[in-house]
């Protein structure tokens, strides 16, 4: 009769109705209680063990974290400011992934509650065995790499945010000096100290200058050269497509360094072999004026950066149907009809995730800009080279002039950045839209 109950939804006569409502305000008051009231024994003892043994082997650290990040020391020599911050991060991480646990812990108290008073019979200890194993299984083998994920993306990126709202550089090192929170200072000193504003506005613009115009060079010339060579009226297009990949062959760091060598203002291949015996004189300053030096480094991009660019097109080029190039040729299109309309459409639909990648990549682009001349050369009244971009200067920030916090906020702007741009044009990209939208 009791079965009979139990299947048709109901509860069994004996058996009393639970309070969902009690359920989680147990559960509220200790982990694992609410679970006891619904005679789920082994689950409630286990969330119990679990909660007071985080409370035990975590309360001093807590306590010290918490401390630490809100006051970043007291005593200087004796308390180091990064490590109490290092504390206070780790803690808030513990207490977030404690805070997730307890949310759902009330949250499953008291929905069981309701499904034992709809007529969910509780199961026994080897029936709720295995439906832990059927239903936490993925949770449980996911949870190693979410933790080390925490702990190598998240604690490093929340680090990197909390410095830039301090004043760590050189002269508030710890442990000799207390690094101090100071709010918004960096950015107001980015946006009204004449150094720091003047350096921001000519490395930004040149940032920005360095992105757009050394990655539209590389995917011009990489779409160029793949119609090109795709065209019916070309030969041995194996060989010529093996030839223009092959400075992607060459490691990106040799390639940078042998340019450098070339382009030498002193001995330098360049001036000595090419510019002087055309126009006389000591050749062009390639690495000592600004505006010499930016050109190269888009043009050494733009060689580095195109065989990827025409791999990537090449292999949509094939793809397009000969079909419909006939059908406009029937139509009367020109050539530059058919490319603006059938070519250059579908390229862009195949690829434009890829190429939104190749400008946020270039914005970050520290290889070239650094081994090609440290950014150099140097600018009167800058504390950043001539043709330094944001990642560079953050970079000699952190470890030439050691101004930590700064480096940090700098590193704030550029990650908001490259944010939202990628977040914006892959939002209206029609590669993420069904195809008949092209």
């Amino acid at each position: 009769m009791a079965q009979n109950e139990e299947n048709n939804g109901h509860l069994p006569k004996n058996q009393k109705k639970l309070n969902p409502n009690v359920a989680m305000v147990l559960s509220i008051l200790l982990a694992g209680l609410g679970q006891v009231y619904n005679k789920r024994y082994m689950k409630g003892i286990s969330f119990i063990i679990l909660e007071i043994a985080f409370i035990l082997a975590t309360f001093d650290f807590l306590w010290l974290g918490l401390w630490g990040i809100t006051t970043l020391g007291t005593i200087p020599g004796v308390d180091h400011s990064i490590y109490l911050l290092v504390y206070g991060i780790v803690s808030l991480l513990l207490i977030a992934l404690a805070a997730v646990f307890y949310v759902f812990n009330v949250i499953d108290a008291k929905k069981q509650a309701q499904k034992i008073n709809d007529g969910w019979v509780v199961p026994g200890i080897k029936q709720s065995l295995q439906n832990l194993y059927d239903k936490a299984f993925p949770y449980i083998m996911t949870a190693p790499g979410l933790v080390l994920l925490i702990f190598t993306v998240v604690f490093p990126l929340l680090f990197a945010i909390a410095l830039a709202f301090t004043n760590y550089d050189l002269y508030n090192s710890p442990p000799r000096n207390l690094v101090e929170w100071i709010g918004f200072g960096n950015f107001m000193d980015l946006a009204t100290v004449p150094i720091w504003q003047n350096t921001f506005a000519s490395v930004f613009v040149w940032t920005i200058v360095w992105t757009i115009v050394a990655t539209s060079f590389q995917i011009v010339v990489g779409l160029i050269l793949a119609v090109l060579v795709n065209d019916k009226r070309v030969k041995f297009k194996k060989t010529i497509r093996t030839i223009l990949i092959l400075p992607w062959a060459v490691p990106a760091f040799v390639s940078i360094l042998i340019f450098a060598a070339m382009f030498n203002d002193e001995f330098g291949a360049i001036n000595r072999d090419i510019i002087i015996p055309l126009i006389g004189g000591d050749g062009l300053p390639w690495l000592t004026d600004p505006f010499y030096t930016k050109i190269v480094l888009i043009m050494i991009q733009t060689w580095l950066g195109y065989p990827f660019v025409f791999a990537l097109f090449s292999g949509v080029l094939q793809s397009i149907s000969s079909e419909w190039y006939e059908a406009a040729e029937v139509d009367g299109a020109t050539r530059w009809q058919k490319f603006r309309n059938i070519t250059l459409p579908h390229v862009l639909f195949a690829t434009a995730p890829l190429l939104i990648i190749q400008y946020t990549t270039n914005f970050n682009n520290f290889n070239i800009i650094y081994l090609f001349n440290e950014g150099g050369p140097a600018v009167q009244g800058q504390n950043a080279g001539g043709t330094d971009i944001l990642i560079s200067w953050v970079y000699k920030l952190t470890f030439e002039t050691n101004d930590y916090s700064m480096a940090a906020a700098i590193s704030l702007i550029i990650g908001l950045m490259v944010s939202i741009f990628a977040i914006f044009q892959f939002r209206r990209t029609k590669s993420f839209k069904e195809e008949g939208n092209i």
